[in-house]
């Protein structure tokens, strides 16, 4: 396995990764591990219910019934 320094990190940040890293019961350095290989080497793919969790709702299905204009000549009237 390969080390990994970072310098000059500002102090904000540091403070973020461990009170991350204290929520999560890591340390901040297994912490920093994790964010790395969630932002690297995740998959874009979301499961079916997360797709469709995050479709809008935009209306009832009645909303988008199609009109048949044979039958209904007088929508253009």
């Amino acid at each position: 396995m390969a080390n990994l320094i970072v310098r000059n990190l500002e102090q904000k940040i540091v403070n973020a990764l461990k009170k991350q890293a204290s929520k999560h019961g890591h340390s901040a350095e297994a912490e920093h591990r994790e964010i790395l290989k969630n932002a690297l080497l995740k998959t874009n793919k979301l499961s079916f219910v997360e797709a469709l969790s995050k479709m809008p709702n935009v209306g009832e299905d009645q909303d988008f019934e199609r009109i048949d204009l044979e039958k209904n000549n007088d929508v253009f009237d």
